[in-house]
């Protein structure tokens, strides 16, 4: 049966594509399936981060997020959280980092709120950014975000400016700013919520879930999930060229 299964079929980016999200979840479901602590289960997360990337960026996507840590993450077992915070920090300075910093094309970007976070953190943080900015393909961090959080810090940045709060001020005063919203959210391990992430700029994303478990995320699934995108038709709540066409064809 396995010899005659039909080939996935490729996706292909018409530009509509520019930025994809990705809440990575299933870590610790991974790590229990295998009998291994959460810690662990997170460790093989953060091996798929890379690839993942690679092959976003080879079908043309421009910006990319990714949900690493939330403002509400805080309240899982301190062993959860002290561990991550030290995978975090080794993977920013290890060889990771080294391929970050020497590539001509990615500029990694951390959002969210860094006071909370080891001052180390915050450090490696900055120097990151500061030598990867301006290249043309952004990998947004989030540690220590949340959506909510985030439009509040914005409306307040813009009332303490004396501004007009609009759609376009406060866009430019969030974390994302100069990054194009998401045109797809995918989440993986088989949950069906955005939980706090990208509330604001969320508004028109398309989304996809999978029962993938984030470290078990390959080549094939992103593919199909980019093969999902791109079936559905975006309207942004009026009407595509096609429906035009489609009722005009009705009405004669």
């Amino acid at each position: 049966m396995g010899l005659f299964r039909k080939k996935q079929e490729k996706p292909h980016n018409d530009g509509s594509l520019r930025s994809v999200a990705i809440i990575m979840d299933g870590n610790g479901r991974w790590a229990k399936a295998r009998g291994l602590s959460r810690s662990a289960g997170h460790v093989a997360g953060a091996k798929v981060v890379e690839s993942t990337l690679s092959v976003l960026r080879e079908y043309g996507v421009e910006a990319v997020t990714l949900y690493a840590f939330s403002t509400e993450n805080w309240n899982r077992p301190k062993e959860e959280v002290d561990g991550l915070m030290k995978l975090f920090s080794e993977y920013l300075s290890g060889e990771l980092a080294e391929r970050i910093i020497s590539s001509s094309t990615l500029s990694l970007r951390f959002i969210g709120e860094r006071d909370r976070l080891p001052e180390d953190l915050r450090v490696k943080f900055e120097e990151i950014e500061n030598k990867t900015a301006g290249r043309p393909f952004v990998c947004n961090l989030a540690i220590n975000y949340g959506g909510r959080d985030e439009i509040v810090s914005a409306a307040k940045r813009l009332a303490a400016l004396e501004r007009e709060i609009t759609k376009e001020s406060l866009s430019e005063m969030l974390y994302t700013a100069g990054v194009p919203d998401p045109d797809l959210i995918i989440r993986t391990g088989g949950e069906k919520r955005i939980s706090n992430f990208l509330l604001w700029q969320a508004a028109y994303s398309e989304l996809v879930f999978t029962d993938t478990l984030w470290p078990d995320l390959d080549r094939a699934e992103i593919e199909r999930c980019l093969l999902e995108f791109f079936k559905r038709k975006r309207r942004y709540g009026g009407l595509n060229a096609e429906d035009l066409k489609e009722e005009a064809g009705k009405k004669a």
